[in-house]
């Protein structure tokens, strides 16, 4: 048991810097590019906040920019299309798996129902 007069020494971490703000164009212009790689929204967030440039701190939403730019794609379309892309190839490739040709179908009533509810 430490006597009283000994005292703890607690380890502070270092201080790191703070990235500093960028301008709402600089911002916007990042968004833009990234879209242009093919990202969704959340992704584009996911990659900013990697970058320490937080969304939250700037007054235009990620989506509302891409809609803007005519960029923005729905998120749901676009990885129910991407799954159904991949069950396409697999069952070109494996033309005897019965169940894929019905998941096939499946995600395709889905992508269908999904087009009409955001009526593209």
């Amino acid at each position: 048991m430490p006597k009283k007069s000994e005292s703890r020494t607690i380890e502070k971490k270092p201080k790191t810097k703070k990235a500093e703000k960028i301008s709402q164009t600089e911002f916007e212009k990042k968004v833009i590019e990234l879209a242009k790689k093919g990202l969704t929204a959340e992704k584009i967030g996911e990659n900013l906040k990697k970058q320490e440039v937080h969304p939250k701190e700037y007054s235009k939403k990620i989506s509302k920019i891409l809609k803007e730019n005519n960029t923005y794609i729905n998120p749901d379309l676009k990885n129910v299309e991407t799954k159904l892309e991949r069950i396409k190839k697999h069952s070109e490739t494996n033309k005897q798996d019965k169940r894929a040709k019905k998941e096939k179908d499946r995600i395709f009533a889905q992508l269908r129902k999904l087009k009409k509810y955001f009526k593209e």
